[in-house]
C-alpha cells in the first residue's frame, strides 16, 4: 500500500521536481494551489517509481490525479487502483486534459469513461497577447489602460512582505463588498489567499500591487507551473476604481520571464462575470478537463 502524507511548506521542492519539468499545463499542479487549498481537499501526495501522486477528497469523494513524472505509466495507474481500493472506493481521476487522456488510453486503452465539465476548463493566453495587447481585439483593453493613465497618479510596486498587509486588507475589503460566502466558494477562495499571502515566500510565490495616491486598489500574484506555463492564481482590485483590474494584469504580465509562452488565468467556475472576463482576454485554448473514472470489471 502506498503512504501518502499531507502536503506542506517543506515539501515544495520534492513536488515541484517533477510538475516543473512535466509538460502538462494545467492550473491544478501549481504548488501554491496544491497546499493553498489543502485545508479543503485534505490533499496528499506519495513518490512511486518516478512518479509523483496526488490524492485529495472533493466534494467528500475520494479523488486522484493522473500521475506526473517519467517512468511505466500502467503500473501508477494501477498502484492508485489499489490504493482506492484499499479505502474501499475506485479510481476516479480529475483534472484530465486531452493529452493526459491520450496517455491513459495509450496504456490503458478503454478502461476509463471521460467526463467533462466546461466550468472547470482552464483559460490559457499567450504572455506576448497580454503582454502587448495589440490588435483591434484588444482595443477595449488599451482604452481601459489609457483612461486609467490619464485618470490616476499610480505606481506598480512588486509584493514584498511589507506589502502583503495591504494586500490583507484589500481582500478583507473586496469580500465585504462582494458578500463572500460559501455557497459561491468565495469564503473558500478568502482563506486560501490569506494563507498564500502569509507564506508567500515559502510558496515561491511572486506578485504586484497597484497604488493609487499611495493606497492599495489592486494586487495579484501567480507562480509557474511548469518551464513554459506561468499561472495568475489571483487579481483582486477595488471595484471603486475603474480599469484596475486590467491594470494591474497588465503591468504584472509584463514583468512574467519572457521564458513563459504561455499564462494560465484558472478556471471560471460558471461564473457568468468571470466567464466574461476572461473571455474577454481572448484566450488561445481553453484547457479542457474531465474527470476519469476507472471501469472495475
Amino acid at each position: 500500500m502506498i503512504t501518502f502524507k499531507d502536503i506542506t511548506l517543506e515539501d515544495r521542492e520534492r513536488i515541484t521536481q517533477y510538475t516543473l519539468n512535466s509538460t502538462r499545463r494545467n492550473c491544478d499542479l501549481s504548488f501554491s494551489n496544491l497546499c493553498s487549498w489543502r485545508f479543503l481537499y485534505n490533499t496528499q501526495f506519495a513518490e512511486f517509481e518516478g512518479f509523483l501522486l496526488l490524492k485529495f477528497w472533493s466534494n467528500n469523494r475520494l479523488s486522484y490525479m493522473l500521475p506526473v513524472g517519467k517512468g511505466d505509466l500502467k503500473k501508477a495507474i494501477e498502484a492508485l487502483i489499489d490504493d482506492a481500493e484499499q479505502e474501499n472506493d475506485h479510481l476516479r481521476m480529475l483534472g484530465v486534459c486531452p493529452d493526459m487522456r491520450e496517455d491513459i488510453e495509450a496504456v490503458m486503452p478503454g478502461h476509463f469513461s471521460y467526463r467533462a465539465n466546461r466550468d472547470y476548463a482552464d483559460y490559457l493566453y499567450l504572455r506576448t497577447d497580454l503582454a502587448t495587447l495589440t490588435g483591434k481585439k484588444y482595443q477595449s483593453k488599451r482604452n481601459h489602460i489609457n483612461k486609467f493613465r490619464k485618470t490616476y497618479q499610480y505606481e506598480y510596486l512588486t509584493i514584498t512582505p511589507e506589502l502583503i498587509p495591504e494586500c490583507i486588507r484589500l481582500e478583507a475589503e473586496w469580500c465585504r463588498q462582494n458578500n463572500c460566502n460559501e455557497e459561491d466558494g468565495t469564503s473558500y477562495e478568502g482563506r486560501a489567499i490569506s494563507y498564500a499571502l502569509k507564506n508567500f515566500e515559502a510558496l515561491g510565490l511572486t506578485g504586484g500591487i497597484l497604488h493609487v495616491d499611495g493606497k492599495i486598489v489592486a494586487f495579484t500574484y501567480g507562480m509557474p507551473i511548469n518551464q513554459d506555463t506561468f499561472v495568475v492564481h489571483v487579481e483582486k482590485a477595488d471595484i471603486n476604481i475603474e480599469g484596475a483590474y486590467t491594470m494591474i494584469n497588465y503591468e504584472f504580465v509584463n514583468r512574467i520571464p519572457e521564458q513563459f509562452t504561455y499564462i494560465n488565468r484558472e478556471e471560471d467556475l460558471g461564473i457568468e462575470g468571470l466567464r466574461k472576463a476572461k473571455l474577454s482576454y481572448k484566450p488561445v485554448r481553453l484547457l479542457e478537463k474531465s474527470m476519469a473514472a476507472f471501469n472495475k470489471e
